[in-house]
């Protein structure tokens, strides 16, 4: 099953559709009038790219933003479109709010935004024991369709919230905003160590406080083939002492650590470093930086695989690798982990035709049994992923290759619009159209990843 459900709803879904221009916030009867408003954010040679980037803003990030409903006591981002993925997600949000911060007047909204996953981490710790406190869940489901949001979702995701926040910042400046954040981002994190690396090894694991193997898997991609014999167990080290609502521990400890949400927690560290730097909390900065140096050393022991040029998951008990290349192999490299000689392995092998799909990158090696194009997490191409190894590549050194990834991207979705993922041989869009998070298909050229296609904020150097 997909943890992105279409959730069947018996209500009406609030506003519908909130826009907003350039300067003010508009109902969805105006929706034609933002257009031109839209559109003059932007500069380029191509109208095409100004009219893709004002459609990205309308569709992927002004209409996702909702107001306050049941658990959400503030105004929050919406995943998807109409009912599909009706809440906030932790993945998602932070591309969206990358860039909602482009618009000075959304301010107050970004800082709602944040405080729904605050609000969540003081709810969750009153019900539940210390060990689970500061948790914050996948995503916020207002109006608890599927079960009480103390049930579900009772798992994490990709913990990029530090990443998110320090996106923002560079846009918009909002020092108040790292002043609320910070605390509860460090909270978090230390829930992620605690409970997601409890063999004390320095490398993440997935779980779920719900026994279902299923919900582990989507803390992470989804669908990963790396994960087709995860298993849920009991923690390794610690004795049952849970009160109500659990009457114990129950098997809720995945046994496989994985790259990607490894990479993604030092990631999102490296961006608390500097954040706590700028806000002078120098006994922060220090704290995360000791999570970091500890946990690069682990990754870069026991996940690097030089013969296949990326890392690997492994198994939580023993450490063995499992030798399965997917898209959580190239996160690590976003989190500046891989020494100068891993990387430029990594950037021979992304240029093999492992990885060199006519969309690159698949999000499984194209050798591997279970590639599939169009399969979900299993070989299709995810507009995210790209953006982010994208970047990492460019940051060292790799312009061509980061290059390659963006225009290719780019020029799909100019074809096949910007969609939730794609097939990795035709192109054919995939899933849920307008998600939210593929507004990172813009920010590709804002952050000048591109060769082939110019984009810029108006005004910006």
């Amino acid at each position: 099953m997909n943890r992105r459900r279409f959730l069947q709803t018996s209500s009406g879904v609030g506003i519908g559709v909130l826009l907003a221009s350039a300067r003010v916030g508009i109902g969805s009867s105006a929706a034609e009038s933002s257009g031109g408003a839209l559109e003059s954010l932007f500069e380029s040679d191509d109208p095409r790219l100004v009219r893709l980037a004002a459609d990205v803003m309308r569709n992927c990030v002004l209409a996702k933003i909702k107001p306050p409903e049941g658990t959400a006591k503030r105004r929050w981002l919406q995943a998807g479109t109409g009912d599909a993925f009706y809440g906030q997600w932790i993945w998602d949000t932070m591309f969206v709010v990358d860039l909602l911060a482009i618009l000075p007047e959304h301010k107050e909204t970004i800082r709602d935004v944040f405080q729904n996953y605050w609000d969540f981490q003081e709810r969750w710790n009153v019900r539940f024991p210390s060990y689970a406190h500061d948790m914050v869940a996948c995503m916020i489901e207002p109006r608890g369709n599927v079960k009480p949001w103390y049930e579900y979702p009772a798992y994490s995701q990709i913990p990029i919230l530090g990443w998110g926040l320090e996106r923002v910042y560079q846009r918009n400046g909002d020092i108040d905003l790292l002043r609320q954040c910070l605390a509860p981002i460090e909270k978090f994190h230390e829930w992620y160590w605690r409970e997601r690396d409890v063999t004390d090894a320095g490398l993440i694991a997935v779980g779920a406080y719900s026994d279902d193997v299923q919900h582990g898997r989507y803390e992470t991609f989804d669908n990963e083939c790396c994960l087709d014999d995860l298993k849920l167990t009991a923690h390794p080290r610690r004795r049952d002492s849970a009160p109500w609502p659990w009457a114990g521990e129950g098997r809720w400890y995945g046994d496989i650590c994985v790259p990607g949400n490894t990479g993604y927690l030092i990631q999102a560290e490296r961006s608390l470093v500097r954040l706590a730097m700028i806000l002078g909390n120098t006994e922060m900065a220090k704290r995360r930086q000791k999570r970091i140096d500890r946990c690069v050393a682990a990754v870069r022991e026991h996940m690097w695989d030089a013969e296949s040029g990326v890392f690997l998951a492994v198994k939580r008990d023993t450490l063995e690798k499992i030798r399965i290349g997917t898209i959580g192999g190239w996160m690590p490299l976003i989190a500046e982990i891989p020494t100068r000689s891993m990387t430029g392995r990594m950037a021979e092998a992304i240029q093999t035709d492992h990885w060199q799909t006519p969309l690159p990158i698949p999000t499984v090696d194209r050798h591997d049994k279970r590639w599939v194009a169009a399969s979900y997490w299993r070989g299709d191409v995810w507009p995210v992923p790209n953006y982010q190894v994208a970047a990492a590549f460019a940051r060292e050194g790799y312009r061509g290759i980061a290059a390659d990834i963006a225009d290719k991207t780019v020029a799909n979705a100019l074809v096949n619009g910007v969609n939730e993922h794609y097939d990795s041989v035709t192109g054919k869009p995939l899933g849920v159209g307008n998600l939210g998070m593929s507004c990172a298909i813009v920010t590709m050229m804002l952050d000048q990843l591109t060769s082939k296609y110019h984009l810029k904020v108006r005004g910006a150097a």
